[in-house]
């Protein structure tokens, strides 16, 4: 059991900058629907994000692009019911919140008072900080994301490491330092080198949570689909798996239809 399951009945934003003051890793998994939600809550998962995500493991999509504000308030809302502990961020989707501030805050306010979801969170610094700011006035918390951002895949045209050339690395810390001055609870560090994370977090107050972001990072962020092994072909190395569901769940439907087909299911305990 952790220390923070054992001592926080509900997390907060305040309760993840406590955390990281006194030097506490912050566990973060990404979750779409009631059951898993429910299952990783109950282990003590500290946040739990609603990605936009959904689009590739849930929809089958190749990006995060083709999701709905609709859709991210139905996959969080699911996840809300399942939740008691953790802080729930639910991710604004494309086109829902870029270059247009107050079609942000509709955004957000859609998510926060349809989902019943604590946060949300945005892609990108300096140009989405009119956005930002917007949110924070009515009272939303939010997340912010740096580094590779899913959401600008066709602008870099690659899932490479980001910001490993000064200019980039520069641009991001100043991004990251913006977003913390403008009242952001945490920020996402996707895919940069372990040192630059190490100088973020260590130039911020808030909280910093790394996918691809080294050790340095305040907590840390996957996919819960990729950390149980539901998907399979992708592979990248920060990614650690610890189960193997996939080839699981198709051994136990395999032998599942060889007992129907053998007729060894139901046996005479299994009916009535």
């Amino acid at each position: 059991m952790s220390t923070a399951k054992s001592e926080v009945k509900r997390v907060t934003v305040h309760t993840l900058k406590n955390m990281k003051k006194k030097g506490e890793k912050i566990s973060m998994l990404t979750a779409y629907d009631f059951s898993l939600a429910s299952v990783i809550d109950a282990a003590g998962i500290d946040i739990i994000l609603v990605g936009d995500s959904a689009s590739n493991v849930m929809a089958g999509h190749e990006t995060t692009l083709p999701i709905t504000l609709d859709h991210m308030i139905y996959h969080a809302q699911s996840v809300i019911r399942g939740v008691k502990r953790a802080l729930v961020v639910v991710d604004l989707p494309f086109g829902t919140y870029q270059g247009n501030s107050l079609k942000a805050l509709d955004s957000a306010i859609r998510i926060m008072k349809e989902s019943g979801a604590h946060a949300v969170k945005l892609e990108g610094g300096e140009e989405i900080a009119e956005s930002i700011k917007r949110i924070l006035s009515a009272g939303i918390p939010v997340m912010g994301h740096l580094g590779l951002t899913p959401q600008s895949i066709y602008k870099f045209g690659t899932y490479k490491v980001r910001a490993k050339e000064d200019e980039e690395a520069n641009k991001l810390l100043q991004d990251a330092m913006l977003l913390d001055d403008i009242g952001c609870f945490g920020v996402v560090l996707e895919k940069i080198p372990a040192l630059l994370s190490k100088e973020v977090s260590e130039s911020i107050g808030m909280p910093t949570i790394g996918i691809g972001g080294g050790p340095h990072c305040d907590g840390q962020v996957l996919v819960l689909h990729d950390v149980i092994g539901l998907t399979k072909e992708f592979n990248p190395r920060f990614l650690r798996r610890y189960l193997n569901l996939y080839e699981d769940i198709k051994a136990a439907t395999e032998r599942y239809i060889n007992d129907v087909k053998s007729g060894d299911f139901p046996n005479e305990n299994e009916q009535y």
